[in-house]
């Protein structure tokens, strides 16, 4: 067995928190020159909730005059990448709690490893898919990749920062620098870069990470052309030592004082580090073709009826150029296995992604809104090298072209929603297709309920189908079958105080990793059996007074003969908290404990080299719980967060891990803050 390879040039890392700094800097010049206003608390979640104005909301925050300094809260608007507007949110909620960390989001039914910015494990699985190409790949390393999805847009009558700051472990900080003004009332842009490094508790689990952004968006006079884009930069870095070794392991678990010194346990490597690499442009281009209103006078018997209807064209251009590279100093056999050299292993796959969307969007407000699309995806993954083993010739390139089609349809009607879309993959190496349905209603005021359907048929990811590595067994070109997925759910929302989803999804065709019998190596494999998945969520908060409960419970049940799908059966989040104006209302005080649980289950294990979890169904770990103890304060536009995490490590039980030989974070204190800069 031989190979062919080319050189590969790394790229350099950008310095991310001077830039951090250096944006926090340009907004807070800017905004010191007059004195902050105070800002009356609005809408609920954070910086971009999900929550839609309604159209009448909009109207009446439409910003005339961007010299007005009497401009509310809710004028700094948001849109997302489906068009949604909020607008900028800087109360404090228990839901601020949950969003306060690595991600920014709320990481419910995700446990993270020791150091902040590795990775997470999942605890619960989505197989809502409306997506008909295979991914990457690594999905280890992309729970803080910013997708196109994740980029929000903003509108706003005076230039505002946010600076986000926590507390990182041994050496290091997170700082997310926000930056965004209005030039003109068509014209806005902002600046934003995220960035984060922490030396960890263990041995070699250093990382750093930085995420760069920059957004505008343009709308002329008369409202008929809107273009908005973005330019994303990021580079994800984590140094791996593969996990405790099992000597570690027992070290670990006897909880003895010489072993709660982290440093000194022994792990599989230390010469060892993988990125992951991504750039991106984003284009999206609408044009109002007509908006018409027309009144119709009917016979007297009847009352007059206004006819609306509008055309518009829509354009959506994105080209993403990502890497992510495995680097190795020496080979670790026996961690791996055979390899084609013994020193200077580098794994290094690439993709460049081209798509063109154009769509045609009709709305009639008796028909509803229609849109037809056609799109294409121009993908070239792979390697710079040729791999010959076992006399086959392993291929270095997935690439082509794919042409799709699809289309939307919504209609409101009183309490009454109705959402469809589906799309196909009409030409092209891929075949896909996917649909989903919703329907709403709203019983009363106080009730609403939704019911839906998904199906989709999608390829797997590029690394399940194409892989190449400098370890002789991290090398596949596989043919597998489109994994396929049937999702029905309903939900029930009753005011603020109990949300229940439930969801029920068959999967068939299974693509996961797991360790090769003979090899005893992490490989791709294909379920031959159906595996059926039910989900059960409820939250609620009940408050008392100052005082509240706010729980989070999942219930999950698999069928699977083949025990490729592995979550646990229960997994909850309980938060008891007191809430309360103190000092005239100059100060807002949130305080209580957290308790995460999840009961034990056979927890997916973890791959640096291919940054993947996969299956493994020889012990079970969970169980063990997790209190956090938090004291919380917003003093006008800032948001103090302070938190005793895991503070009952010492005394229940050093049995708490993130993946088999990953211990979960021992007891620490963390602190930050949210501060919003207003002109």
């Amino acid at each position: 067995m031989f190979r062919v390879s080319l050189k590969i040039n790394d790229r350099n890392k950008s310095p991310k928190f001077y830039l951090a700094c250096f944006i926090l800097l340009l907004g807070y010049t800017v905004s010191a020159q007059i004195q902050t206003r105070p800002v009356v608390e609005g809408g609920r979640g954070s910086f971009g909730v999900q929550d839609s104005l309604s159209a009448q909301s909009k109207e009446s925050t439409d910003i005339k005059n961007l010299k007005n300094l009497d401009a509310k809260i809710e004028d700094y608007l948001i849109m997302t990448y489906e068009r949604d507007t909020t607008y900028l949110d800087t109360s404090l909620t228990i839901q601020k709690d949950y969003k306060f960390n690595y991600l920014r989001r709320d990481n419910f039914g995700l446990i993270p490893f020791s150091n902040l910015g590795q990775t997470y494990n999942a605890l619960t699985h989505d197989f809502e898919n409306t997506s008909v190409m295979p991914e990457f790949g690594a999905r280890a390393r992309h729970y803080n990749y910013m997708e196109t999805e994740d980029i929000n847009y903003y509108r706003v009558p005076t230039p505002l920062t946010e600076l986000f700051y926590r507390t990182a472990f041994e050496q290091g900080q997170l700082a997310d620098s926000f930056f965004t003004v209005n030039t003109s009332p068509q014209f806005n842009f902002s600046i934003a870069y995220k960035g984060m490094r922490s030396i960890g508790n263990y041995q070699h689990a250093i990382t750093s990470t930085g995420n760069f952004r920059f957004t505008s968006n343009y709308v002329t006079k008369n409202k008929r052309y809107q273009v908005r884009g973005h330019y994303v930069t990021q580079d994800l870095f984590n140094e791996e030592n593969g996990g405790l070794t099992d000597e570690s392991v027992t070290n670990f678990e006897t909880g003895e004082d010489e072993f709660l010194e982290r440093p000194i346990l022994d792990v599989n490597f230390e010469n060892a580090e993988n990125i992951l690499i991504g750039k991106r442009f984003y284009l999206d281009q609408n044009y109002n073709v007509f908006n018409k209103v027309v009144k119709k006078f009917l016979p007297q018997t009847l009352n007059d009826s206004t006819s609306k209807s509008r055309l518009s064209v829509r354009h959506l251009m994105s080209f993403e150029d990502k890497y992510y590279q495995y680097t190795q100093s020496s080979a670790n056999t026996g961690f791996y296995g055979d390899a084609f050299k013994s020193r200077s292993l580098s794994d290094k796959a690439t993709i460049e992604n081209f798509y063109n969307e154009l769509q045609v969007d009709y709305y009639n407000n008796v028909l509803g809104n229609i849109q037809l699309n056609v799109n294409n995806t121009n993908y070239n993954y792979g390697y710079n090298k040729l791999v010959v083993l076992n006399g086959s010739t392993i291929v270095n390139r997935l690439k082509g072209n794919v042409f799709a089609a699809g289309g939307k349809y919504s209609k409101r009607y009183k309490g009454f929603r109705l959402n469809g879309e589906a799309g196909i993959n009409i030409s092209g190496d891929f075949e896909g297709n996917y649909f989903k349905g919703m329907a709403g209603f709203n019983l009363n005021k106080d009730i609403a309920a939704s019911a839906s359907i998904n199906h989709s048929s999608k390829a797997p990811n590029f690394n399940t189908l194409l892989y190449q590595s400098d370890y002789i067994n991290y090398n596949w070109q596989n043919n597998f079958n489109n994994i396929e997925t049937q999702q029905v759910g309903f939900k029930l929302k009753y005011k603020d105080l109990v949300n229940l989803a439930i969801d029920y999804s068959t999967i068939n065709d299974y693509v996961y990793f797991k360790k090769d019998e003979t090899s005893q190596q992490v490989a791709p494999f294909q379920n031959d059996k159906s595996i059926s998945y039910l989900r059960a969520k409820l939250e609620s908060e009940v408050k008392f007074g100052k005082f509240a409960i706010n729980n989070t419970i999942m219930y999950q049940n698999v069928k699977d003969d083949n025990n490729v799908l592995n979550v646990p059966e229960i997994n909850s989040r309980n938060t008891v908290y007191f809430a309360s104006h103190l000092f005239k209302k100059a100060l807002y005080l949130q305080t209580g404990i957290t308790l995460n649980y999840f009961t034990k289950y056979y927890m997916d294990a973890y791959n640096p080299l291919l940054a993947e979890f996969y299956v493994q169904n020889e012990r079970e770990f969970g169980d063990f719980p997790r209190l956090d103890f938090f004291l919380n304060a917003k003093i006008r536009q800032t948001r103090i967060f302070f938190k005793l995490e895991h503070l009952n490590a010492s005394f229940t039980g050093f049995d708490y891990y993130s993946a088999p030989t990953y211990p979960y974070r021992d007891f620490s204190i963390r602190f930050g803050l949210v501060w919003n800069f207003f002109l």
